[in-house]
């Protein structure tokens, strides 16, 4: 019986190894309503590249782009926030606990 446990959480935690993974190679992106600012990152909450259109390199443009730039990282993280949160209920789920 202990023995069932152990490998039981020795496939849990191989599984988890593979959703770290998974999370490393999943990228997402987010851009501006205008599709002049662009983010990706890997569901590690990594940034992988940023795009900034040179409109907004201006100096007049400063708190926009700031702004701008705001938003879509904020959006980019609430996309990896969801990733994640399906990747650890799946792992999850393996342990048996109800409601996950």
């Amino acid at each position: 019986m202990a023995f069932e446990k152990f490998k039981k959480l020795y496939d849990l935690q191989k599984k988890a190894k593979e959703v770290q993974k998974d999370l490393r190679n999943t990228l997402v992106e987010a851009q501006s309503p205008d599709g002049k600012i662009k983010v990706v990152f890997n569901a590690e909450q990594k940034i992988e590249s940023v795009e900034i259109g040179e409109d907004y390199l201006q100096p007049s443009k400063k708190k926009e782009l700031e702004n701008a730039l705001f938003k879509v990282i904020q959006d980019a993280l609430s996309k990896i926030q969801k990733i994640a949160a399906e990747k650890a209920k799946e792992v999850m789920g393996g342990l048996g606990i109800p409601g996950l």
